[in-house]
């Protein structure tokens, strides 16, 4: 992969999301420049100095950070991974409030520092996140996205293929609505190569996909995170590379359709509210959603997903 010259990657926090979406980035070459910023002076400096020791071994891309937030300053993409975590027994609302009192405070100054920049939220609740993120600073919503079912969408692909005994690239499948737990397939639109993915037999002819099978993949994509963390604390990895993936689509302008999460403007009937549904992302951000056909099950899904986060958003004061 190519580096699109004088590109510049900021992302805010240094955690582990933070740091695998760097370390990530600087593998693929996603950026000319990565520069890691953390109110833990110490910890951003480590981080960037642990990454920079790696660079002899990647591409032309070099590293930067610190505790000071002019390192981000001129960035072309700002990715946000800052943000409490969710302690047990906290409400999805506490977090929520939580995080967007940390976005009311450094969201004036990323856009100070990076005024151009397409800003990107990683941190969680995303959906709820990005609605607020955009309010405050005031920019066009196509430029303030979340990594929404990106991952999620990627979980899923790699469930079917692993399944069906085919290259997870071959797998076209998508989930969409909130990052969490009203996520859904789009099965009405899913396939392996050009067959639908109901259409699909083993090789004694035998259907692969049942309506059980489905709705028990389904169910391991809406809980992998919980299972990842249980074991590790975290999940970090697959996080930082498809966050990595986004951020190149924009910094190449590749207009790739990917599932992010945009505040939505009449979208099948849904205002004001953040979804993740296929969308295609440039230079620009979001330059475009896309209204793609769902069966009416998968639109009552989406409804329920859209009256779940606007029922979040309201009880913040947003």
């Amino acid at each position: 992969m190519s580096v699109v010259e004088n590109t510049k990657l900021a992302i805010i926090g240094a955690g582990s999301v933070g740091s695998s979406l760097a370390y990530a980035s600087l593998i693929r070459n996603s950026a000319r420049e990565v520069a890691l910023y953390d109110v833990n002076t110490a910890k951003a400096e480590a981080e960037v100095l642990d990454l920079a020791h790696g660079t002899p071994f990647t591409g032309a891309s070099r590293i930067t950070g610190g505790g000071d937030m002019d390192v981000i300053a001129g960035a072309n993409v700002v990715v946000i991974t800052a943000g409490a975590k969710q302690e047990p027994g906290q409400t999805r609302i506490d977090l929520a409030g939580t995080n967007a009192r940390i976005l009311e405070k450094i969201m004036p100054q990323l856009v100070e520092r990076a005024p151009k920049a397409v800003y990107i939220l990683v941190t969680n609740p995303c959906d709820v996140l990005t609605v607020i993120a955009q309010q405050i600073s005031g920019l066009p919503a196509g430029k303030v996205f979340s990594s929404g079912t990106v991952l999620d969408s990627g979980r899923l692909r790699w469930l079917l293929a692993e399944r069906a005994g085919v290259a997870a690239q071959s797998v076209h499948a998508s989930i969409v609505g909130e990052h969490g737990d009203s996520e859904f397939p789009l099965w009405s639109q899913a396939s392996i190569g050009l067959t639908p993915l109901r259409e699909w037999t083993d090789d004694s002819g035998t259907q692969v996909f049942t309506r059980d099978v489905l709705d028990a993949l389904r169910d391991d994509v809406v809980t992998a995170a919980y299972r990842v963390i249980a074991g590790k604390g975290a999940t970090n990895y697959a996080i930082g590379l498809s966050g990595a993936r986004i951020v190149e689509s924009v910094l190449r302008d590749e207009r790739a359709v990917l599932p992010v999460s945009s505040v939505l403007s009449n979208y099948r009937g849904i205002d004001g509210v953040a979804l993740s549904v296929p969308s295609i992302v440039g230079s620009r951000g979001v330059e475009r959603v896309l209204d793609v056909p769902m069966d009416d099950g998968e639109q009552e899904l989406l409804q329920r997903s859209a009256d779940a986060l606007s029922s979040t958003i309201k009880t913040l004061g947003y």
